[in-house]
């Protein structure tokens, strides 16, 4: 589904603050990582506009494989690029990195999702925190998140919600966009933030995952050691669906009819 042009969400008023404090480096981010650099410059340098660089970058940060892995800490982008795989938080810090590295402003925007939507992952949580990609193109801020998941889990996952004749789960809408174009904003759950009876809030502007983490008003609601580890217990299992998704993409089979009626 290609993105919608409407810019509205939780700020219906244009961004007022300077784009340019937007560019630095954070822990996660490690802009000073020669790889992470050349990365950026090989996957930029024949583009001709900044929405094509954001395209670029976009493109390339989408086909990592989303993967649910065990972490004993936050990884910086340059390990999730040798990784070759990551959850949503890594695949954040890889995208705002590349788009910095590239001088083009990024940020991340979290919102709080009721757990529903990650039905099919898991049915453990009651809230999940999404890090929406803020990329300044055109003069203002477009939001996309749909850089999270790769094509082949968002083929199998829409599949398997339309067989279960769901609404939302694994993470998305089944009427959510797929894709980003760089034209407007695309949401994973197929409606602006301010709209989507998924969120339950929005938790403000963060450089990277982890200064969302050591932030005051996250840690007083979660504290970091028991999230840490309830999500690390969790990780198998949602892992283990990731996989059967993965293996339904690639044979072309739905789920099994066990599944469906679930």
């Amino acid at each position: 589904m290609p993105d919608s042009k409407d810019s509205s969400g939780v700020d219906a008023t244009p961004a007022v603050d300077d784009p340019g404090r937007w560019l630095g480096n954070a822990e996660l981010l490690d802009l000073e990582d020669p790889k992470l650099r050349l990365r950026a410059h090989a996957l930029t340098q024949l583009c001709k506009t900044e929405r094509e660089k954001a395209l670029a970058l976009y493109g390339f940060v989408k086909r990592i494989p989303f993967s649910r892995p065990f972490k004993l800490r936050m990884r910086t982008a340059r390990e999730v690029m040798d990784a070759g795989r990551g959850d949503a938080d890594d695949k954040a810090a890889v995208l705002i990195a590349l788009l910095r590295a590239a001088d083009i402003p990024a940020r991340l925007r979290y919102i709080e999702l009721r757990g529903e939507i990650l039905r099919g992952l898991t049915s453990s949580v009651t809230s999940a925190a999404r890090p929406l990609a803020e990329i300044w193109l055109g003069g203002r801020w477009l939001r996309t998140d749909t850089y999270i998941f790769d094509a082949a889990y968002m083929a199998a996952a829409r599949q398997r919600i339309k067989d279960q004749d769901w609404e939302w789960g694994y993470g998305i809408h089944r009427n959510g966009n797929t894709i980003w174009s760089g034209a407007g904003d695309a949401f994973l759950g197929g409606m602006p933030t301010g709209e989507d009876p998924m969120v339950l809030d929005d938790l403000g502007c963060f450089n990277d995952p982890l200064e969302l983490i050591t932030s005051a008003a996250w840690q007083s609601a979660h504290p970091r050691l028991p999230r840490a580890v309830q999500w690390n217990v969790l990780a198998p299992l949602m892992e283990k669906v990731v996989r059967e998704l993965r293996e339904e993409a690639s044979s072309g089979t739905g789920a099994p009819a066990q599944r469906r009626s679930s």
